[in-house]
């Protein structure tokens, strides 16, 4: 179980890497999933995730309730729903299963939206250099 956790939270990480550079792919979800994966499955592999200067940030600012950059979660309901009505619409013919998918992303997003918002107030600006 800790191999498949172990690999689950790597895609993760890939899938957030690639959403600080592609605007419809959302960071901090992959992020938090994981940490997740990694706190159950490898200590060695959560440190380095919390600790990393590049996206340990938005592990942090969550889990200090800071919340989840307004960016972030408008891309990851946009992504779901977008995701969710192809399959609705082209993938699967059952009207049971697809009305299921419909109820699942409405739970997601309402918990989603539920999450505080990151201010930009919130957010440490980087020290500009005077020379």
């Amino acid at each position: 179980m800790k191999t498949v956790l172990t690999i689950c939270g790597s895609l993760s990480v890939a899938l957030g890497v690639l959403g600080i550079v592609l605007p419809l792919l959302p960071t901090t979800p992959f992020l938090l999933l994981a940490a997740a994966c990694y706190a159950k499955s490898s200590d060695r592999l959560y440190h380095w995730l919390i600790t990393n200067k590049h996206f340990g940030s938005y592990i942090e600012n969550y889990r200090a309730g800071k919340g989840i950059p307004l960016k972030a979660k408008v891309t990851a309901v946009l992504v779901l729903w977008v995701s969710l009505f192809l399959t609705i619409f082209f993938v699967i013919p059952l009207a049971s299963v697809q009305w299921l998918l419909f109820f699942i992303g409405a739970c997601v997003t309402g918990f989603i939206l539920k999450q505080k918002t990151l201010q930009l107030s919130e957010v440490p600006h980087r020290k500009q250099q005077t020379e």
